[in-house]
């Protein structure tokens, strides 16, 4: 028979007598003890578990090593979201939310035992390689994936600028596994881009949602109304492919739009899980109409300012059906400088819908198209500007009616969505009278 050591015995005596030293309390504190009081029998076959691995175990395993492993599988066996930070993951995770980072610049997330990408972030290795939304990466090199946590997977993507790495990815429609060899590069995130799409209509993009994005979003309205030369008649929000980010850059986004009303509530167990978020007065874009694009790749803080814009009919939501990731996600930090992410409530829009798993439904659905232009045919037909000497109507400049006519094509070849949005927001204008 084999003999217990004097390490395990000591964390096994531990243990129960703290379980019995906290059920006995518990009888006195409150007399349901069902919420409080742990659970003996279950703790005797965790101890169980610990001694034998602890004892015949091929590899002699130490106490640390063991425990982390145990507080790793009670949060992974809880959602694709909660998870255990040690000390080097704790300083990671705070490296990722600086905005600056070394690695391949994509959101990613576990699904069945794969990491699956979120998003890949604008004007990054991962985007310029031809990363999409909805991969799966079953491989990092000659590494494979299945068995990895998340966070060893995430470091392994992570390193140093100009290195390179291979992802063997598994894409809906591919008849084969794809590899994509990406080199490492610094991320710097740039929340919000903007330019003018014509005159009186503006396109704003947000790649993800920081603490400064509801400033540098003020910031591009007051510059794109300057371009303008004064008020814009119409806004296209474009939030494609944008993973999310912090619960209030979502907050103030919806906000500038918005004068008044809920914009997000949030419900957990706990009473500080409970939260509302409400608009002040005041539109930035003084009532005129919106068209936000999303799709498969807007996740959470995303899909929070998309879900406030469709309940308050302040926007039309154009494309396809948003992530569904509804869940908020608290830092825990332990005291032994690690933490644990810990899922503690769900998103929900003004109109009481939930996002998680659901996600949100556009307005108008319309997928990622590619248009290819038109061969020209050798005789084109004649029109009358063909013909010689043919009279100016001395209404139009035909050079910028031409750089127009030239700018709606390329706009229609390149980002399909992008121009039924322009074309859309037109309409709206027109109707509104704007």
């Amino acid at each position: 028979m084999k003999h217990f050591s004097r390490v395990s015995i000591g964390l096994i005596s531990g243990i129960i007598m703290g379980a019995s030293l906290t059920t006995a309390y518990s009888v006195f504190a409150d007399k349901d003890t069902s919420a409080t009081s742990l659970p003996l029998e279950e703790l005797r076959a965790f101890t169980d578990v610990y001694v034998r691995i602890k004892n015949d175990y091929v590899e002699e395993i130490d106490d640390k090593t063991l425990l982390e492993n145990a507080i790793r599988g009670m949060l992974t066996g809880l959602d694709p979201h909660s998870a255990y930070l040690d000390e080097e993951s704790f300083k990671e995770l705070q490296i990722g939310t600086s905005g600056e980072f070394g690695g391949l610049g994509i959101e990613v997330g576990m699904e069945d035992g794969f990491v699956k990408v979120i998003s890949p972030i604008d004007d990054t290795p991962a985007q310029r390689a031809g990363v999409k939304a909805g991969d799966l990466v079953v491989r990092l090199d000659d590494t494979p994936v299945k068995g990895m946590t998340l966070n060893e997977a995430v470091k392994l993507m992570r390193g140093k600028k100009g290195t390179p790495i291979t992802l063997t990815i598994v894409r809906e429609g591919a008849d084969k596994p794809l590899k994509i060899t990406i080199v490492r590069d610094i991320i710097k995130v740039q929340s919000v881009k903007y330019r003018m799409l014509e005159p009186g209509y503006a396109y704003l993009r947000i790649t993800s949602f920081q603490s400064k994005t509801t400033a540098n979003l003020m910031d591009a309205m007051k510059q794109l109304k300057k371009d303008n030369g004064g008020p814009l008649r119409g806004l296209v929000l474009d939030m494609r492919n944008n993973p999310g980010g912090v619960l209030t850059g979502a907050v103030g986004v919806s906000d500038a739009f918005l004068d008044d009303g809920l914009i997000v509530y949030t419900e957990g167990r706990v009473q500080d899980s409970k939260l509302r978020y409400n608009a002040s007065p005041g539109d930035v874009l003084n009532k005129a109409p919106m068209v936000v694009l999303v799709n498969g790749g807007s996740a959470s803080a995303s899909e929070i300012v998309a879900g406030a814009l469709q309940d308050h009919h302040r926007a039309l939501i154009l494309g396809t059906k948003t992530f569904g990731k509804g869940s908020v996600q608290t830092i825990l930090p332990l005291k032994s400088d690690s933490a644990i992410k810990l899922t503690t409530a769900r998103y929900y829009t003004p109109s009481g819908t939930s996002i998680q798993a659901t996600g949100i439904d556009p307005d108008i659905e319309l997928k990622t198209l590619e248009v290819s232009a038109a061969k020209e045919d050798e005789f084109a037909p004649l029109k009358e500007a063909d013909l010689s000497r043919h009279l100016d109507n001395g209404n139009e400049d035909k050079q910028t009616k031409d750089s127009k006519e030239e700018a709606e094509e390329d706009l229609a070849t390149s980002d399909i969505q992008l121009y039924e949005a322009l074309n859309i927001l037109k309409g709206m204008s027109l109707l509104s009278g704007k």
